[in-house]
């Protein structure tokens, strides 16, 4: 490793830089990792509000093996995927595998899997889900509440732009908590329906759409409150709502999970239409994209992000890793070829394609100390003591905190700014 090191508070400042004006586009990217962050009390400890895929999977899988009605059918699919790949599924792979069953099996069967019992155990899966991830948030001052206040906070030339592929209600229960207005790409009350034309004009004419001061926020892996109905017998339409997370009408579909498979086209519109609002975000123009709890795993959304990076040089991203850099493949930090992505892990960093080390010596001066960076001796796998500082921003919960100095940094310009106007 070169001796050469990256200045963690030198890019703290430019992050702050980047989010500071009023007239870039900025937009957040909340992956899995930011519920994981919340902690959520349990007996005399804490867990996480929401797990992370793995930890989910695990809940399903016990509820399933020990359920009656679905073990047997569960217990089919795992042994598919103990024959090929991948050898570890997520809930997500097996419901991928799944959906494309359905449409292999028809009206016959599979190794005894009927498209009925699919049908069932995708529904019963979606239930599970839903019980999970369906948590409220604790209290007023999560890391999604001081997103909320950052957003309703500062006037904007151009809306916020929240991307997450969580499946949870966490960001629309902080926005509303703060009453920040925002649209979904849904139109209604009882039974908000999907409406693609709104989220195409506000893309192109967002002069004529939408107030800039709502947020856009975009479920890029659908919703435990969407729901998918078939508009006619041969169930060619599909009607696509927000509403509850209770089943609106018996034979309603959650619409949670793509599956990245042709299967049915109607039924993956919304999620294409979700993603092409931020290759729409990334295609044109000074755009700021900040990730937070996101791993980089998912590689369709890998492919519009760093297509968005080559074809506009003036956009660019901050990735905010969560620990070191040893928990990422080498794909994406030692052959990371994105000069306008920048990659902040807990022990280091990759900055124009150049991967190093975060610098040794603090700065308890900085007005970042403390708050992104920190300075700890810890012990190395070999045993020698590591002394770098620490960046801190990978974790959502720090990244609450510093959104939140920035507004209240903010604010006191904006009353010096007042005080010295009167005084003239």
């Amino acid at each position: 490793m070169s001796t050469q090191s990256h200045c963690p508070y030198r890019q703290s400042k430019n992050l702050l830089d980047a989010l500071a004006s009023d007239k870039t586009k900025v937009a957040f990217l909340l992956g899995a990792g930011c519920p994981v962050s919340i902690p959520h009390p349990e007996g005399d400890g804490t867990k996480s509000l929401i797990p992370d895929i793995r930890g989910l999977t695990a809940v399903v899988k016990e509820k399933l093996g020990e359920s009656e009605n679905h073990k047997d059918s569960f217990n089919a699919i795992l042994k598919r995927f103990a024959e090929g790949e991948p050898a570890d599924p997520t809930i997500e792979d097996i419901l991928s595998h799944i959906r494309a069953l359905q449409e292999v099996v028809r009206d016959g069967d599979m190794h005894g899997l009927t498209r009925t019992a699919l049908a069932e155990l995708d529904e019963k899966i979606c239930e599970i889900t839903t019980e999970v991830v369906g948590a409220e948030l604790p209290d007023s001052n999560t890391p999604y509440h001081q997103l909320a206040k950052w957003i309703g906070g500062i006037q904007r030339a151009q809306p916020v732009e929240v991307f997450t592929p969580n499946y949870d209600l966490l960001v629309e229960q902080a926005l509303e908590a703060h009453r920040i207005p925002y649209f979904d790409g849904f139109v209604g009350s009882k039974e908000a329906f999907f409406d693609l034309t709104s989220m195409e004009e506000n893309a192109s004419l967002p002069a004529h759409c939408l107030p800039v001061r709502w947020s856009r926020l975009w479920k890029l892996h659908g919703s435990i409150n969407w729901w998918g109905r078939y508009e006619d017998e041969n169930k060619k339409n599909l009607k696509v709502v927000r509403t509850g997370t209770e089943k609106p009408i018996k034979g309603d579909r959650q619409m949670i999970y793509p599956s990245h498979l042709k299967y049915d086209q109607s039924r993956r519109l919304p999620y294409l239409a979700m993603l092409d609002r931020l290759k729409n975000f990334l295609s044109r123009g000074q755009a700021v994209l900040v990730t937070c709890g996101y791993s980089f795993a998912d590689q369709h959304l890998n492919e519009v992000i760093f297509h968005g990076l080559r074809s506009n040089p003036t956009a660019i991203c901050f990735g905010l890793l969560y620990g070191p850099r040893s928990n990422y493949s080498d794909e994406l930090i030692k052959k990371q070829k994105h000069p306008n992505l920048s990659l902040f892990a807990s022990d280091g960093a990759v900055l124009g394609t150049i991967e190093r080390d975060w610098r040794s010596d603090e700065n308890a001066e900085h007005v970042m100390h403390g708050l992104s960076v920190i300075k700890k001796e810890s012990t190395g796998v070999d045993d020698t003591t590591i002394t770098n500082c620490e960046f801190q921003l990978g974790n959502f919960k720090h990244f609450g905190d510093f959104l939140e100095q920035q507004l209240s940094r903010f604010d006191d310009e904006k009353q010096s700014e007042k005080k010295v106007g009167n005084a003239a």
